[in-house]
């Protein structure tokens, strides 16, 4: 299994579980007891909290070993007790990871510091501490942990004596974690090596992965990660404390929520993080979380992985691409698209349940007023609605409306993406959308899977594949999809540089247009136009959502990332009175805001939202719009 890790670690982002000690405690276990010695005496209770962090998706389970070393246990009079403590540890995590005939997770046997200073400061010699750490290693390598982990240590010195001593015993992969107290912004360091000092000396270390947990809450782990991947191209972990606890009617309590814990996560993997998971405080909830969302950020590499094998099938077995049809015969919308005229898109709702007249009437409605293509999105906000292919469709087949099919990675392995695709073209669906989808914890069924095979940018790729005539593990198919592929963007992106670098790598990857988020600040737009120019000119269509109400701009300004309402605007709706009166005011800004961009060289057209799916609040669009046309194709064509 060792090995096995050593490859996982290079090829996806790994998931630790959280929380032994605060667990138990949640178990009514008084903190003057030995946690550790719950093994032999009460182990119940450290198996069901392994089972619960296996059920809730964590890839490791960590032993109740932290402070199972002969000098901790001296305090409780169990330093004879060493082997039996370690060793029955280790059989209650492996008992809990073998549980899951679906996924065995590894064991890492835990290993904390001597809870006293080294001399000639403490009372303990590197020798003593050595010795310590080396019979509790031995422990643990016998009785079959996967890897080490060595966690919570403050000063290097100390930390050292623990690798020497596992290294001495055994080869399996060692993750060794400092924490690192009080790391933030403008913050003092209360005690041991800082994150620069530690990365510069443990780079040449026999170690697997460097990183920091404990101490510090999610954005004082993400302080010290930054500094750690500053100074250091090592593998790393961040394992965060639930917050700072606080105490409540006697009892010491951690108060981040779950998401919070997973978005932070999320931050982690972003900067560089190998193994996320959560130290006190955390909670199987929070874990469960956590391994949702680093799935919308790790599709990323995993489409790598199976680029690289698609590309290496592709060359043994010899296959030869087809040429791709050109994006303007695709189909009509591709064609106005690439002859440069101005294109207007409307979001059509596909229905919750099993009634889809009313969006059929709406695209006749938009069809009859000129709008070029319907959107239909593909369970936004993993909220659960009639598929997007069915209702295009049911609209095909009543009017003459073109759809753009959204197409999303969240719910479908490559298989079923493949098989799904190849589906669309045969039945004339050729304007694809691909998105990577929001995670299922935000909509219906929080608790269904996510399957996150590959993100938008791996999912442009092999349609593009499938435009050639490759299927996606680069095999032929003998013959060609005519796909239009798309993707999105955000403008208001909080990481604007991230957002840019992923428009470019859209491209390379083969996206043939852009929608946007929409756009409620024209100056928001412009910059991020500016920073995307040096990438190829493809067709970009501005988002543009009308407002409804001060209540519901200012819960897009505050709640949703990217969705930036300028304070001018929000003021203007405040102070425009009731319902109908914010709703005139909501018309005015987008008509205002369209205005704005319909003329600009990189602006091919627009994707409007409908308020609450009010379409005949789009017709108040369209005279803006028609003022455009009027005055002839884009000064600045798409290149082909």
């Amino acid at each position: 299994m060792n090995d096995t890790f050593r490859e996982a670690l290079s090829e996806r982002v790994i998931v630790f579980d959280g929380a032994m000690g605060t667990e138990i405690y949640k178990h009514g276990v008084f903190i003057n007891r030995c946690y550790d010695e719950l093994n032999l005496s009460q182990p119940d209770i450290v198996s069901t909290i392994h089972s619960a962090y296996r059920k809730a998706g964590a890839d490791v389970l960590t032993t109740n070993t932290f402070g199972a070393n002969r000098l901790r246990l001296g305090a409780y009079g169990l330093e004879d007790r060493v082997k039996d403590i370690n060793a029955a540890a280790v059989r209650l995590a492996r008992g809990a990871a073998n549980a899951n005939a679906r996924a065995t997770p590894w064991v890492a046997g835990s290993i904390g510091p001597t809870g006293t200073l080294l001399a000639p400061v403490g009372r303990v010699t590197p020798g003593d501490a050595f010795a310590a750490f080396r019979e509790q290693a031995e422990v643990l390598a016998e009785t079959g942990v996967d890897v080490f982990v060595l966690e919570t240590f403050t000063h290097l010195a100390e930390l050292w004596q623990a690798v020497r001593a596992v290294r001495a015993v055994s080869d399996r992969p060692i993750i060794a974690s400092m924490s690192f107290p009080f790391v933030g912004p403008g913050q003092n360091q209360l005690e041991g090596d800082s994150p620069e000092v530690a990365a510069r000396t443990v780079r040449n270390w026999p170690i697997d992965v460097f990183g920091t947990n404990c101490s510090n809450g999610p954005r004082g782990v993400q302080h010290a990660l930054e500094r750690l991947a500053a100074c250091t191209d090592m593998k790393l972990i961040a394992m965060p404390n639930a917050g700072l606890p606080q105490v409540v009617e006697g009892r010491t309590i951690y108060l981040a929520a779950p998401e919070y814990m997973a978005e932070h996560a999320r931050r982690f993997v972003q900067i560089g993080a190998a193994i996320v998971g959560g130290c006190c405080g955390t909670t199987p909830q929070m874990i469960k979380e956590i391994t949702t969302f680093v799935r919308t950020v790790t599709a990323d590499a995993r489409t790598r992985v199976v680029m690289q094998s698609a590309e290496s099938s592709a060359e043994a077995g010899g296959a030869v691409a087809m040429t791709p049809t050109p994006p303007i015969a695709k189909s009509e919308f591709g064609r106005k698209l690439y002859s440069g005229e101005f294109c207007v898109s409307v979001e059509l709702d596909p229905p919750r349940g099993v009634e889809a007249q009313k969006a059929v009437d709406g695209a006749k409605m938009l069809l009859a007023a000129g709008v070029d293509v319907v959107n239909i999105a593909d369970g936004p906000r993993a909220v659960a609605r009639m598929g997007p292919s069915a209702l295009a469709q049911l609209v095909r087949r009543e009017c003459e409306m073109e759809a753009v099919v959204h197409y999303c990675c969240r719910d479908r392995n490559l298989l079923g993406m493949q098989m799904d695709l190849l589906g669309a073209n045969a039945l004339g669906l050729k304007n694809i959308l691909a998105i990577t989808g929001d995670p299922p914890k935000m909509g219906t069924y929080p608790n269904a899977t996510a399957v996150f095979d590959i993100d938008a940018i791996g999912l442009i790729t092999f349609i593009q594949m499938l435009n050639r005539g490759l299927d996606f593990s680069g095999a032929p198919i003998g013959g060609k999809t005519d796909l239009l592929v798309g993707a999105g963007c955000n403008p208001g992106h909080v990481d604007l540089a991230l957002e840019v670098e992923r428009f470019g790598r859209k491209i390379a990857a083969g996206a043939e247009y852009f929608f946007s988020q929409p756009v409620f600040d024209p100056s928001l737009l412009q910059r991020f136009l500016d920073l995307t120019d040096k990438f190829p000119r493809v067709p970009f269509l501005v988002g543009i959502m009308p407002l409804v109400s001060a209540k519901n701009a200012e819960f897009l300004h505050n709640e949703v990332p990217g969705m930036q309402v300028p304070e001018a605007i929000r003021h203007r709706l405040a102070a425009a009175g009731g319902r109908d009166e914010q709703r005139e005011v909501g018309i005015e800004v987008a008509r205002e805001a369209l205005a704005e961009v319909v003329d600009h060289p990189r602006v091919n057209g627009v994707y409007i939202y409908p308020p609450f799916g009010s379409y005949k609040a789009v017709l108040r669009l369209i005279d803006v719009i028609d003022q455009r046309r009027a005055r002839g194709p884009a000064a600045h064509a798409a290149e082909p």
